[in-house]
C-alpha cells in the first residue's frame, strides 16, 4: 500500500534557512519544491513587483496541490507569515488526503540580516535588498506558530469571517489573476 503524500511547508522570516530546508527536502524525499522567490527572478528580473507575489504563490499552490493528488510530495517554500496562510494550506492538503508538516525556521535578527547581506554579496541575481528596517517590520507581523502547529495536534479551525470555507479563503490570498 503507497504512503500518502507529504506537503511540507516551510514557514519562517527571510534568511532563516526556509530555501536550504526546501532543497534538502526535495533531493531527501524526491519532493516538487515550489519557491516562489524563485520564480519572480526568472519573469522579473531584479524587479520585484508586489503585484506580481500573490499571484505566483496561487499558481504555484494549485500546481502542488495537483502533484499531491497525484501522490508526489510537495514542499511550498514561500514563508507562509499568517497562521490563515497556514491553516489554509494545512486544510488544502489534508483535503487531498496528504500529510502535512510544518518546518518552522527562526534566527536572532542579527543572524538573519548577516545571511541576508551575504547572500546578496555572493550570490545577488538570487535575491533583493532587504533593509534592518525591513527586516524588523516583518518579523513584528509574523505569526509565530503554535506547538499545536508544528506538532499536528491542533486542529485546523473555521476561515475567518466572511469566508465559508478555507478554499474561499485561499483564493481570496491567492487570487488566480492579477486584479
Amino acid at each position: 500500500m503507497r504512503q500518502p503524500p507529504t506537503l511540507f511547508l516551510t514557514v519562517g522570516l527571510p534568511g532563516t534557512g526556509k530555501t536550504t530546508a526546501a532543497r534538502r527536502i526535495e533531493v531527501e524525499r524526491g519532493a516538487l519544491r515550489l519557491t516562489k522567490d524563485e520564480w519572480v527572478k526568472a519573469l522579473y528580473g531584479q524587479d520585484n513587483p508586489p503585484s506580481a507575489q500573490d499571484v505566483i504563490e496561487g499558481r504555484l499552490i494549485e500546481v502542488g496541490l495537483r502533484a499531491l493528488e497525484l501522490g508526489i510530495d510537495v514542499v511550498i517554500d514561500f514563508g507562509l507569515w499568517s497562521r490563515d496562510e497556514r491553516s489554509a494550506l494545512r486544510r488544502a492538503g489534508a483535503d487531498r488526503g496528504a500529510t502535512v508538516e510544518l518546518i518552522y525556521l527562526a534566527l536572532p535578527q542579527d543572524e538573519q540580516f548577516r545571511r541576508l547581506d551575504r547572500r546578496q554579496s555572493d550570490a545577488p541575481h538570487t535575491t533583493w535588498p532587504i533593509s534592518r528596517q525591513e527586516l524588523t517590520r516583518w518579523a513584528d507581523a509574523f505569526e509565530t506558530p503554535t506547538q499545536g502547529e508544528l506538532d499536528g495536534t491542533e486542529p485546523v479551525g473555521p476561515p475567518p469571517q466572511g469566508c465559508t470555507t478555507w478554499e474561499e479563503w485561499r483564493r481570496r490570498r491567492w487570487p488566480p489573476i492579477r486584479a
